[in-house]
């Protein structure tokens, strides 16, 4: 049996949906359906999976495998992490996952620092929205993460350590016509006429602008884009409008690709702390404990 299939069999227990898995996966639901039979084939013709209801539901054996596989893919992700470790003369091997802000612009220069006076220990850098990134924290598939929101989790329930500040903005194409004859600051009555590019679902920078910008239902929004180069790009040859982080948005506007727009009667649209975070009290080795402290006495 493949490893492969009983991640997908893993997964599809926690999301209970074929075609929202098969959509993160990027295969089709066909696939993932042929993947789980497969299994049950091989392991007697049993039956994993109640076909007979409308909701989501493992049977016996199901839920049997399901506890088998766990204890399988730990083990051969220990397995794996400690033949790299042998492989390439590593003493432990830090996995992050992290959203798009803090592992592009705030975590790879004290990373690089770390790394050079420890070369034997390795960094695997997962880039996940804010959502994503702690459900694999909490799953135990990474050591830490890097987070802009804490979206439906409470904060007290990891330990913490603020890396940064974070105010948005929102962004135009440097030409727009919202700028003509103007001084970059206009009102959110002429900005909402225009098209609009939100982040996706899961975001940390969209549940943070939603949450403290209540006229954010009043946008115009047509488009949904995860990643923040592919709405710079977008933004800056259209007549769309978007919002970024103040890190983000300067360094595009300093390359000259988009604006940073001012609104007259809302001056600050949103702002947020970025959190390096771990779940609660956390058994980590010393080697990743001594990143932990590293980013405590340097930030």
């Amino acid at each position: 049996m493949r490893i492969e299939y009983l991640k997908n069999f893993i997964k599809l227990s926690q999301y209970k949906n074929f075609s929202k898995l098969s959509e993160e996966l990027s295969i089709s639901q066909s696939t993932l359906s042929h993947r789980i039979s497969q299994m049950e084939e091989e392991l007697g013709n049993i039956i994993l999976i109640e076909r007979t209801t409308k909701k989501f539901k493992l049977t016996q054996q199901g839920l049997l495998l399901l506890d088998y596989a766990e204890k399988i893919i730990n083990l051969y992700d220990q397995c794996q992490q400690e033949l790299l470790k042998q492989k390439d003369n590593i003493i432990d091997i830090i996995i992050i996952t992290i959203s798009k802000l803090p592992g592009s612009h705030i975590l790879p220069k004290y990373i690089t620092e770390f790394k050079e006076k420890n070369p034997r220990i390795k960094f695997d850098l997962l880039i996940n929205n804010s959502q994503k990134s702690l459900s694999i924290l909490k799953n135990d598939k990474a050591d830490f993460a890097g987070v802009g929101s804490f979206m439906n989790y409470k904060m007290e329930e990891f330990d913490s350590i603020k890396i940064g500040d974070d105010i948005m903005f929102f962004i135009c194409a440097p030409n727009h016509e919202l700028l003509k004859n103007r001084n970059n600051t206009i009102k959110f009555q002429e900005l909402k006429t225009y098209p609009f590019i939100s982040r996706e679902i899961g975001s940390g920078t969209r549940n943070i602008f939603e949450a403290q910008f209540p006229k954010h239902n009043e946008l115009n929004i047509k488009l949904e884009i995860d990643d923040n180069n592919s709405i710079i790009s977008a933004v800056s040859e259209s007549d769309y409008i978007s919002i970024l982080s103040e890190l983000i948005a300067k360094k595009a506007e300093d390359a000259g690709l988009i604006k940073i727009i001012k609104l007259q009667d809302i001056p600050i649209i949103a702002k947020r702390e970025i959190y390096f975070i771990k779940p609660k009290n956390k058994k980590i080795t010393n080697e990743k404990m001594k990143f932990w402290d590293y980013l405590e006495e340097n930030l």
